[in-house]
């Protein structure tokens, strides 16, 4: 029988921070505004003969990594059905119920997302993280649990379970 367990990292510095607007419905958004997101992760993987999964040092590198890349951005979910997305030389072109919003593209970043929120953000991370399969197959996880949180008391999670037949 495999001896299973789950490493939670959880580091002041594992953050990014970012604007972004969530959309509600077809007429209603937020105004623009930021956060500073704190993302956790919680990773399942076998103990080895010498009693640990794997260096904890790759998988906090790699979550930094990963918050760098969204790192004081405007945040744009490029799935959205209320929202149209235009680019013109060096600004985005956002609309939005009638409403015209430039952001320059330097500031911005469009993400493969349906909303700005943390259920689409621990998703969007979620899916970056496991899809380095190399990184994740080579230290046996078999299942995360991403979080990301946009302050104290709020927060978002989503998980990916690996295939049994890998």
């Amino acid at each position: 029988m495999q001896n299973l367990t789950t490493i939670e990292i959880s580091k002041e510095d594992i953050k990014f921070s970012a604007a972004h607007f969530t959309i509600f419905n077809a007429t209603e958004r937020e105004r623009l505004h930021g956060h500073n997101y704190a993302v956790h992760l919680a990773v399942t993987a076998p103990v080895g003969d010498d009693g640990i999964c794997f260096s904890y040092k790759d998988i906090k590198t790699r979550l930094r990594e990963l918050c760098a890349t969204l790192d004081e951005y405007t945040l744009l979910p490029q799935l959205s059905p209320h929202l149209r997305i235009e680019e013109s030389a060096d600004i985005y072109l956002v609309y939005f119920n009638g409403e015209k919003i430039p952001l320059l593209k330097s500031d911005t970043l469009l993400l493969p997302i349906r909303n700005s929120t943390v259920e689409e953000l621990a998703r969007y991370l979620r899916d970056c993280f496991v899809g380095d399969t190399q990184f994740v197959c080579t230290r046996g996880i078999c299942d995360v649990v991403l979080k990301v949180s946009s302050g104290p008391g709020q927060s978002g999670s989503s998980r990916w379970v690996a295939d049994s037949g890998r």
